[in-house]
């Protein structure tokens, strides 16, 4: 396959919405070993598009992180129609993965950089049962949970603020502020005992939602009182919080942009906007 180039040729910048279950991945971000959304995309789009091909996403989910509205783009030289593309893609990617809507948008669109803000849904499902068929999508909690002690902890997540202590121990990045618009902790209206925590910010660190939730739960079993969680988050050190939360409870619900709604792309016939 030869490399992209712009030589006599139109690039094209092209945006995907994808959607997949990650339970079988190692991540969307290529991996040395192992199957990833982005290596699996770039695959497909190499061999249809006769070039080589790099996709880059709005965020970079983890292993086992699922993704319901995921936000990616490429460019291309080749001049085959967004229909032919989209077909291919939905053709040939495995059952897990599925790419929703292809367009053509502006060569400086990029998705990370001008996203305005993510939203992360993890699901908890607190009952002293497990639910079989939840078990790819949530974290069991079998004993009973204070929800209200943790909800008392969900202001102080909100704003501007420096989240070291619950980044991914040993990653090494510039700075470990970030901003925080609102957060949600709610009962499922269509799941009993599902528990549903929404963030919404303009950017994340590494395990940072994992590591929240993981927190927050240990409220809930009342190893940890509000206060503490306070102070942890004020600590800002890795070292004096709880485990993070497991992977296939994640989701990256949306994804937002300046010049569209994320949600008006979806198909006609309006699929589940979250998984429960």
């Amino acid at each position: 396959m030869s490399e992209l180039s712009q030589g006599e040729f139109k690039v094209r910048n092209i945006r995907l919405f994808i959607a997949y279950d990650g339970t079988n991945y190692l991540g969307f971000q290529v991996q040395p070993k192992g199957p990833t959304i982005q290596g699996l995309l770039q695959d497909v789009l190499t061999r249809v598009l006769g070039h080589r091909v790099k996709v880059r996403s709005a965020g970079r989910t983890d292993a086992g992180v699922h993704a319901l509205c995921q936000v990616a783009h490429f460019l291309t030289t080749s001049d085959k129609s967004l229909e032919v593309i989209y077909r291919a893609l939905n053709g040939l990617l495995p059952k897990d993965i599925s790419v929703w809507q292809v367009e053509e948008v502006d060569f400086k669109f990029h998705p990370q950089r001008d996203s305005l803000w993510k939203t992360y849904q993890y699901y908890i499902y607190n009952s002293p049962v497990r639910n079989p068929l939840l078990r790819l999508y949530s974290w069991w909690i079998p004993e009973k949970l204070d929800i209200e002690a943790m909800r008392e902890c969900l202001s102080e997540i909100v704003g501007t603020k420096d989240f070291a202590s619950f980044r991914k121990s040993g990653t090494d990045i510039k700075t470990t502020v970030r901003t925080i618009f609102s957060v949600d902790l709610r009962w499922s209206t269509s799941i009993g005992g599902l528990l549903i925590f929404e963030i919404k910010g303009r950017g994340f660190l590494r395990y940072m939602v994992r590591n929240l939730v993981g927190a927050l739960v240990e409220v809930g079993r009342g190893g940890l009182k509000p206060l503490q969680f306070k102070e942890i988050l004020e600590a800002r050190d890795r070292k004096v919080a709880p485990p993070p939360a497991p992977p296939q409870g994640l989701l990256l619900s949306h994804v937002e942009y300046k010049d569209i709604s994320v949600f008006d792309r979806y198909p006609k016939e309006k699929p589940i906007l979250s998984f429960f």
